[in-house]
Formats: structure tokens, sequence, C-alpha cells
């Protein structure tokens, strides 16, 4: 089926085309650097990494833009609180938030472009929209006029009037219309500024991102991304700016992810109620963090709690275990899988092998269906479920598996394999899905397991089961096996 993506502006979902056949340009509005990242700042990012991803396997050349804000009100003031510069504090933090990118597995930017590298494309844009009546200098600062655009508020759909009153708009006696906005702001007494026809100054927050996505997408491009609470003011001026500028179509579609959620608030600075990555990544695998993003549709928000976490980490053993199995039938790693990264037909030759085709195209086309990665991880569930079954029915780790049954399974594996790269999963093994490599470690508990099992032997089943029970308590999960008993951390 074709590719339907859901288009903010348009409210519906609509067939896929791009302004360039085979190429997609994306840009996705990033974090202003003032604070070390939370886990709000990597919805979007390892939303988008995805997309990308499933883009690109589709044959797609896509470039990937996510921005930078270097300069900004709170930039400013967070500085003043820390006693330190603007520029020391947003190099410090873009360092983090980077950091934490890399670590979630998002691979896929192509520019990550800063506001304060791109202040002549800002200027320029500015004395455009000027000189086409767009907007007026007014006292150092420069304003665009809203009433000037007669389809304002549309990204929205709603009309200025309930714009104004329904958002906290800056107050300012320079401004025509209490909805216009600036594009410029004279400088102040020890702020960040720049020479402009309007006197020193610094750039607004929603020109930063026309000129920047422009510059590396061009003027009309094929997808604006952000979470939900950019819609307004942020994107709907971005749209408004653009638009009256090139008198072309800026986005071709507009996407807008869920934002994260706590109880009923939404997960913010604000609200007080932000947790860092840095101090996330201290308790739990990078992969499962990516894992509760990639869980739910994008558009729905995304409920974070210590208990959900709990869920997809279990969850994730149970993919491990199966890394593990395949390990043993195999000699093989999971990891060293060699799959496909780009869409083709799946040539199934048994029963086995037409259900994992099956699935393999319903994942497809949950992805086909505006990006569901929920519905794709579902798939890969089952998926999971059908390789297990299959391994079990044909004794795959008994002493006479089933003839031709090894290749049919590698063949099933390849597919998991295949799908899980879409999503950006099973990059590289946990340290704690592996069983430690010390020596002394290992050497213990092939001794306890061996007493376990002459244990069972002579019927002590009571002190047999103590064992299992207490190495449970410590977190050590014993498998008993056709060729024997493992065991695994977790």
């Amino acid at each position: 089926m074709a590719m339907r993506v859901y288009n903010t502006l348009t409210r519906q979902k609509e067939d896929f085309t791009t302004v360039e056949p085979g190429k997609v340009g994306i840009y996705l509005c990033g974090p202003t650097v003032y604070k070390p990242s939370h886990v709000g700042h990597m919805v979007g990012p390892v939303i988008f990494d995805t997309i990308k991803r499933y883009l690109t396997y589709l044959g797609y050349e896509v470039k990937f833009v996510v921005n930078i804000t270097d300069v900004d009100d709170k930039l400013i003031v967070r500085a003043r609180e820390l006693n330190t510069t603007v520029k020391e504090l947003a190099e410090k933090m873009t360092a983090d938030y980077l950091a934490c990118l890399k670590k979630l597995g998002v691979e896929g930017i192509t520019h990550l472009p800063r506001a304060t590298d791109h202040i002549p494309e800002m200027l320029a844009m500015i004395q455009g929209l000027i000189a086409k009546g767009h907007a007026y200098p007014a006292g150092g600062d420069v304003y665009f006029d809203v009433t000037r655009d007669p389809d304002y508020g549309k990204l929205c759909n709603r009309d200025p009037e309930q714009l104004e009153a329904g958002a906290r708009i800056e107050v300012s006696e320079k401004k025509r219309n209490p909805g216009d906005f600036a594009l410029w702001k004279g400088a102040k007494p020890g702020e960040p500024q720049w020479e402009s026809p309007w006197g020193p100054g610094r750039p607004g927050w929603h020109i930063e991102c026309s000129a920047m996505s422009m510059k590396y997408l061009g003027e009309t491009f094929d997808i604006h991304g952000g979470g939900l609470d950019l819609q307004f003011p942020h994107h709907e001026n971005e749209l408004a700016q653009s638009q009256s500028y090139t008198d072309k179509v800026f986005a071709r579609y507009w996407l807008h992810n869920g934002l994260m959620k706590m109880g009923d608030k939404k997960m913010a600075g604000s609200v007080g109620n932000v947790i860092n990555v840095v101090d996330l990544l201290a308790k739990h695998d990078p992969e499962t963090v990516r894992f509760l993003l990639l869980g739910t549709h994008y558009r729905s928000p995304i409920e974070w709690s210590e208990d959900r976490l709990g869920e997809i980490r279990r969850a994730l053993d149970g993919f491990y275990r199966f890394f593990e199995r395949y390990e043993r039938i195999t000699k093989k790693s999971f990891y060293d899988v060699q799959a496909p990264t780009r869409r083709a037909d799946f040539k199934a030759t048994s029963d086995f092998l037409h259900e994992v085709g099956r699935l393999r195209e319903r994942f497809l086309e949950s992805m086909d269906d505006d990006f569901n990665t929920g519905g794709a991880v579902g798939v890969m569930y089952e998926l999971l479920n059908a390789l297990n079954r299959f391994a079990d029915n044909r004794q795959l780790e008994g002493p006479s598996p089933t003839a031709g049954a090894a290749e049919e399974y590698q063949s099933g594996v390849v597919v998991l394999r295949e799908l899980s790269q879409i999503l950006g999963l099973f990059r590289e093994a946990p340290k704690t899905a592996k069983a430690g490599d010390d020596q002394l470690v290992n050497g213990l508990m092939q001794l306890l397991i061996e007493l376990r099992a002459e244990l069972r032997k002579a019927k002590n089943f009571t002190l047999a089961d103590q064992i299992r029970k207490r190495l449970g308590e410590l977190g050590v999960t014993l498998e008993d096996r056709p060729g024997g008993t493992g065991w695994r951390v977790g």
C-alpha cells in the first residue's frame, strides 16, 4: 500500500509524495540549550530518527536537520544565574544534548545548525519581509504583522483572536497588533548582540528555524517535525513568516509528536518534573528508553513511570533470552546477523516462512500507515513468539533437530534483524543481558548448577528449588534447556 502520513495542517492522512523524487528533507525543532537534556528532549529525535531509518529503508535519500537554539531569553537568564557567559553555557549544554542523542541511538542527523552561526541568513529574511510589507521596525525591534497574513492561524485551525486569547504572547507597546511577534530584538545591556540595519540586537526565536531550515532544505521541503507543544506559537509563526517571505509552500507535511507525561502532567522544566537523561541512564539501559519512546504511535502521549520502564525491561528480556538461544543453536551472535537494509520482496518456501512473511508485511504496513511504530513493535513480539515456537517444535536445541529446520530458522532470524534495524533497536548487546565474563563467577555458577542437578537426581527437590529461589532473589535466572541448565542475570 502507498505510504500515508497525518498532516497537522490539513488534519488528515495524505499520500506521501516528495518535493524531489527519491529525496526527503526533514526539519525537526531542537532544544534551547540552557539546561541539561531531559527525557522529554529525546522524544522527537528518537521518533524522527526512526522515520529517517524507515524512509532510507524504502530507498529515499534523506537529509535530516535538527537545530540548536543557542541564543534566547532562557539562555541569557540561566547564564546570569550561573555567572557564566551565554556562549559557554550553550556549548556545555549542546555537548550534553549530543552525548544523550548518541546513547539513545540517534545516528541519522545530517546537519545540526546553531542559530548563532546563521545570523546573516536571518537578517536577509527579515529585510525581505520588511520590503514586502509583512514586517515593520519599531524602536530597534522588528515585528511580523500578523494582519498581513490572511491565513494566519491555519496550522492550529484557529483565528488570530482565539490564538491571542489562549496563549502567552509577549506584550510590547511597540507592536501594531497584540499578536505580532518579534523577528529581531534590540539589545539590552549585557546581552549577546549582532549588528543589524535596525541597531544591535539578536534574532527572535521563530525566525531562527525558518532561516536554518530553508538554508539546508530549500524554500519548500517535505517534513517539518516537532512536539505538539510547538504548534503554537512557534510553528504557526514559522509557517506565516516563511510563506510570506517566499510565496511558496514552506513544508508539505507537518508532523507533531505527542508529549511525555508523568501522571496527568506534561514533563517540562516549567512544571518541575523533568528527569535528566544522564540520571535516567544511570538506572536504565538506553535501549529500554528507546523501546518505550517507540512503543506507542508517535502522535500519542507517552506515559512515563518507573513501573512502565520495568515492564519494558522485562519485555526486552524476552528478546535478549532469544538472542542467547540463537547463539546456543548456531554458535553465532544475533548482533552479527546480516540483514537487508532496503525493502524488497520476501520469498517464502515453507509454511513457517509464509508466517514470517505475513508478519513482516504487517510490520511494514504499520510503518506505511503514518509511521506507526507502536503497531510495528507489537508485530515484533509476534515474530519473536513464532521463532521460539519453531525452535521448540523442531527441537533445535535437542540432540536431533528436524532436517532443514536450521535454514528456515535462520531466514526467520534475518527478518527479525531486518525489522529491528528499522527501529534502531538491538544495535549492540547490552552489558546487563550477558553473563559475566569473570572466571570466578562463572565457575561458582557452574558449581551451583551441578549441585542442583545432583540434588534433583537424589529427589531432594526442596533444596534444589531453594538454590533456584535464592539465586532469583540475587537477580540470577536459571534456565533448564534440552542441552542442560544455563544462567543469566535478570
